[in-house]
């Protein structure tokens, strides 16, 4: 039990001197954060802005070894195949949706729920 106690201390110490830590480097951050932004004419307004693109026209270069994920495209709406009594409706793609693993789970069959072609 003394070991647990001793490394509560010793986390408790830890935090404290992180905290300390962080205070100091605080200021001297937004310091710093603030000389950038003056040197690059950098407003709270181009932070805020969802593009970030470079005043020369050029793009920014991507980071060695960054490739930027690929946008998915949206597909074609998928009819429904199923049919809940409370009108909720499931193309039977993907997992199974709460409403019809209840009702299976209650005796029914995914069958009984099947929309007419």
């Amino acid at each position: 039990m003394s070991k647990l106690i001793d490394l509560q201390s010793q986390i408790a110490s830890l935090q404290k001197q992180a905290e300390e830590i962080r205070s100091k480097e605080f200021e001297a951050t937004v310091v710093e954060i603030r000389q950038k932004m003056a040197a690059f004419g950098i407003t709270v307004k181009d932070l805020q802005s969802t593009k970030i693109k470079a005043k020369t026209g050029r793009k920014p270069k991507a980071a060695a070894g960054f490739k930027p994920a690929k946008a998915k495209k949206a597909g074609a709406a998928v009819a429904a195949k199923y049919r809940g009594p409370n009108g909720e409706t499931w193309s039977g793609r993907g997992l199974t949706p709460k409403w019809l693993a209840s009702l299976v789970a209650q005796g029914g069959t995914k069958a009984q729920y099947l929309i007419a072609a």
